[in-house]
C-alpha cells in the first residue's frame, strides 16, 4: 500500500490526485462504440458472437434465455442456510425501498389551480448483474427487490455465464426470490447494448440499472437518452476517514475486503493519527497473508490502495468530497461535528462496527453506487429512481382567469400571442 504523509514532498498532488471525474479512456470509448454498433445493426447474432468472444460461451439465441424452470429449480435445489441469508436480505431490502418511494402530492397555487405529481412504475426496465470470478448474487437482491417493490411489472436481468453456458446457481436462486421476470445468459456492453436497443430475442426497456466494469459503465454512458440510465456505478471502492478511535484490524479488514473485488478497485484509509496509520498498515500485510483470493488482492493492494496522513479530520472531510466515495466508513468520536461535512459518498458507514460488507448483503439500502468520483453527481440506487415522474395541472374558469393576465404577459414578450389567446379565450 502507498503510504502518504504531510511531510512527503508529493503529499500536495497526492492529494489533489483525489479529486477524480468519472471519465472512460479512449480505448474503452472505442470498443464498447464498437460493441453496440454491431448488436443495434445485428442483433443476436452480435450478441452471440461477443458472448464467445468475451466469455468463452458459444450459446444460440435460443440459449440466451434462463428458462423459469431453471429459475425454480435453482431455487428449490438452494440449501437452507442460503435460502435464509436470501430471504433475511430480501426484506431488508423491501422494507427500505417500500420506505423511499415518492408518493402522489397536490396543492392550491396562487391561482387556484391544482397542481401536484402522480408516480407511476416504469413498465420495463433492465437490471444488469455482473458475473466474472464473483458471481454478485446480492446485486440481484440491491437492484431486481427494488424494481419489485415500485411495482415494475417487466423486470429484465442480463448476466455473464460461465464457460460452459450456466449461471451460478444461486445467483439465479436469488433472482428468483427477487423477482426478475426475464433472465438472459449475456453479460459486458453488449448486454447493456441489447437491454437499450433491443434484439430479436431481448426487447428494449426504458431504463438500465445495476454496475459492472468500465466497459458496462462507458456502455451506459453511451445509451443514455436512448434509455433512461440509474448511475455510473463502475469498480468497487471505499474510503475510510478515522481518528484515533478507529480500530486498526477492523479498518485493515475492510480494506481487504474492498481490494479482493481485484481488477480497478479501490480501497484508501485517512487518518489525523500517525499511530493508527502505522497499526493499519501492519493489519493490512498481516491480514492479506490468511486469504484466499490472492491472485485479485496483490494488484489492488500494490496499485489501488492507500493510507494517508492528514493535518485534521477537516481536511480529510474536504478530501473525502473531493474523491466521492462509493462506500465511506467514517470512525471518530466527534461525528457530529464531521459527518455534515460529507457531502458526496454514496453511503456512509458509522462507527468501528458497521462493516461495509454488511450494507453489500443485508442492511436495506441497495449497494449499487456510484463510483469513480461520479458520486459528485449521483446517488446510490432508490425505489423512485423505478418510479416515472408526472405532473398534474387542473384549472376551473375562476383559476384561469386569474392566471391569464400573467400568461399575457409572457406571451407578449416571448411573441407567441396564440399562447396568450388560448387562456384568454377561455375567460371571455
Amino acid at each position: 500500500m502507498k503510504v502518504i504523509r504531510p511531510t512527503d514532498p508529493d503529499y500536495a498532488s497526492a492529494a489533489a490526485a483525489l479529486n477524480r471525474r468519472a471519465e472512460a479512456s479512449d480505448a474503452v470509448r472505442e470498443v464498447v462504440s464498437g460493441v453496440i454498433k454491431a448488436v443495434r445493426e445485428r442483433g443476436d447474432a452480435a450478441v452471440l458472437e461477443l458472448t464467445e468472444k468475451f466469455d468463452g460461451a458459444k450459446l444460440t439465441a435460443a440459449q440466451m434465455r434462463v428458462p423459469q424452470s431453471e429459475l425454480d429449480a435453482a431455487w428449490n435445489a438452494a440449501d437452507a442456510t442460503l435460502r435464509s441469508a436470501l430471504e433475511a436480505s430480501h426484506r431488508n431490502v423491501m422494507a427500505f425501498a417500500k420506505r423511499s418511494m415518492r408518493q402522489a402530492w397536490s396543492y392550491k397555487n396562487e391561482q387556484g389551480a391544482d397542481v401536484g405529481e402522480v408516480f407511476h412504475p416504469f413498465e420495463r426496465v433492465g437490471c444488469y448483474v455482473p458475473g466474472g470470478t464473483a458471481p454478485l448474487v446480492s446485486t440481484s437482491i440491491m437492484t431486481v427487490t427494488f424494481a419489485a417493490a415500485a411495482g415494475v411489472p417487466e423486470i429484465v436481468v442480463c448476466t455473464p455465464c460461465g464457460r460452459d453456458g450456466t449461471v451460478n446457481p444461486g445467483l439465479l436462486a436469488a433472482l428468483k426470490l427477487a423477482g426478475a421476470t426475464e433472465v438472459y445468459k449475456v453479460g459486458g456492453s453488449q448486454a447493456i447494448a441489447a437491454l437499450a436497443f433491443g434484439t430479436e430475442t431481448i426487447r428494449p426497456v426504458t431504463k438500465i440499472f445495476g454496475p459492472g466494469n468500465s466497459y458496462v459503465v462507458e456502455a451506459k454512458r453511451q445509451a443514455f437518452g436512448v434509455v433512461s440510465i440509474d448511475l455510473l456505478p463502475g469498480p468497487s471502492e471505499v474510503l475510510i476517514l478515522a481518528d484515533k478511535s478507529g480500530n486498526p484490524a477492523f479498518i485493515a479488514a475492510d480494506i481487504l475486503a474492498q481490494a479482493e473485488h481485484g481488477k480497478d478497485s479501490m480501497a484508501g484509509f485517512i487518518t489525523d493519527d500517525a499511530t493508527l496509520l502505522d497499526a493499519v498498515v501492519a493489519e493490512v500485510d498481516s491480514q492479506s497473508k490468511t486469504l484466499s483470493r490472492q491472485v485479485q488482492l496483490a494488484p489492488v493492494l500494490e496499485k489501488g490502495a492507500f493510507c494517508m496522513l492528514v493535518p485534521s479530520l477537516e481536511e480529510g472531510a474536504r478530501l473525502v468530497n473531493d474523491f466521492a466515495p462509493e462506500h465511506l466508513t467514517l470512525i471518530t468520536t466527534r461525528e457530529d461535528a464531521i459527518l455534515p461535512l460529507i457531502r458526496t459518498a454514496g453511503a456512509i458507514f458509522l462507527g468501528n462496527h458497521s462493516p461495509v460488507a454488511v450494507g453489500d448483503f443485508l442492511a436495506g439500502p441497495s449497494h449499487t453506487l456510484p463510483t469513480g468520483g461520479s458520486g459528485k453527481s449521483f446517488p446510490g440506487i432508490t425505489a423512485d429512481m423505478f418510479q416515472r415522474r408526472t405532473s398534474i395541472i387542473r384549472l376551473d374558469r375562476e383559476s384561469c382567469v386569474k392566471s391569464e393576465s400573467i400568461v399575457r404577459a409572457f406571451s407578449q414578450v416571448e411573441g407567441l400571442d396564440a399562447h396568450g389567446r388560448s387562456v384568454s379565450i377561455r375567460c371571455s
